[in-house]
């Protein structure tokens, strides 16, 4: 991956691998396929209102742990305030970040990444570039995706994520990696804004 830099006409670019653009399009694609699977009919007949508005999704916090950080309770200290919170707002804030994962993706593709190619490096180079609602996009949805990596892995504090960089099951480490390759990404595309 190249570091994401301004244009002079505007926008911020960057060039990814054939591997990384898949890597990037399949985390973001694992993040959406939850998020939906949670957005989902309501447990009992909906307000056709509240549907319209986006409400009325459960008020019962996800059991996922992945799902659980990227939709935690908004009032700690009481359930029945939270799950009201819950049941108003969760369905409008799983569409807001689907769509952000979804812009990831589409400009992945924009930049030439075909899903008919190997996930191996081909030596095509996948040229990303941003306008500025895609940047927001992007860094809320590589956020959402260094949740989900840091719920799985156990990363709680960078303490945990030095740990974990220094497993021995490869699979872990391998995962480690990414988690700190995502945040590169992330802090190239948070420079190039500067």
């Amino acid at each position: 991956m190249k570091p994401f830099k301004r244009r002079r006409r505007g926008g911020l670019v960057s060039t990814f691998s054939s591997a990384e653009a898949h890597l990037l399009a399949n985390l973001a694609g694992q993040v959406v396929e939850l998020l939906r699977d949670r957005n989902g009919a309501a447990e009992s007949d909906a307000d056709p209102l509240a549907v319209q508005l986006g409400m009325g999704a459960s008020a019962v916090p996800p059991e996922d742990p992945v799902l659980a950080r990227l939709l935690p309770d908004a009032y700690r200290s009481s359930e029945e305030d939270s799950g009201e919170f819950r049941r108003l707002t969760e369905r409008s804030l799983t569409s807001t970040k689907v769509h952000h994962a979804e812009v990831l993706i589409e400009s992945l593709i924009d930049g030439g990444l075909t899903f008919a190619t190997p996930i191996e490096d081909d030596g095509v180079d996948i040229e990303v570039e941003l306008n500025a609602d895609a940047v927001q996009s992007w860094l809320k949805s590589l956020t959402d995706i260094r949740l989900s990596l840091a719920v799985r892995l156990g990363i709680e504090n960078e303490e945990d994520a030095m740990l974990v960089g220094e497993s021995s099951d490869e699979a872990i480490v391998a995962m480690s990696e990414i988690y700190d390759w995502l945040g590169y990404v992330q802090e190239t595309l948070i420079a190039a804004l500067d």
